[in-house]
């Protein structure tokens, strides 16, 4: 087995690997603007999981993912030849969930958004059911002629 090191180290080279050659030597027209964002290589160093998003609608997605399954073996043989470890990983295409998150979350915080003002807007007008300060608060007249009485059996005394 090997240290995670080398596996992450092997996983950054395979993702430089493979996107500077999808710029550089794969002319396939069905490839459309494919970001590589990250890769993983299992513990063994046998196989790589390459993530990749595409800019574009789902027919262009389903073009990439198609063209770059045609030039899977291509990619592969650079990143051997590039890498020179004695096992060359196999290597798996997988589009990235990270811009569908992402624009669920932007959803979410857009419903929040509009939730809180609307909020805002109902209290804008609304005033306490009580009084403005809730809390009880000790008289400040009986404090002031307890203090007094002390004081002045303390001074005659």
């Amino acid at each position: 087995m090997t240290d995670n090191a080398r596996a992450r180290k092997l996983a950054d080279r395979i993702q430089v690997v493979v996107a500077e050659t999808l710029d550089r030597r794969i002319k396939d027209p069905r490839l459309g603007f494919v970001t590589i964002t990250d890769a993983r290589v299992t513990g063994d160093l046998r196989e790589a999981t390459v993530f990749y998003t595409v800019y574009g609608d789902d027919e262009e997605r389903a073009a990439s993912a198609a063209a770059l399954e045609s030039a899977k073996g291509v990619l592969r043989s650079e990143v051997g030849r590039q890498t020179g470890v004695r096992f060359t990983p196999t290597l798996a295409f997988v589009p990235d969930a990270l811009p569908d998150n992402a624009r669920t979350i932007e959803d979410l915080l857009d419903k929040a958004r509009a939730q809180d003002a609307a909020v805002r807007e109902v209290s804008t007008g609304a005033t306490y059911a009580g009084d403005a300060d809730p809390y009880r608060k000790p008289e400040d007249d009986t404090d002031e002629s307890d203090e007094s009485d002390e004081n002045e059996g303390s001074a005659s005394a």
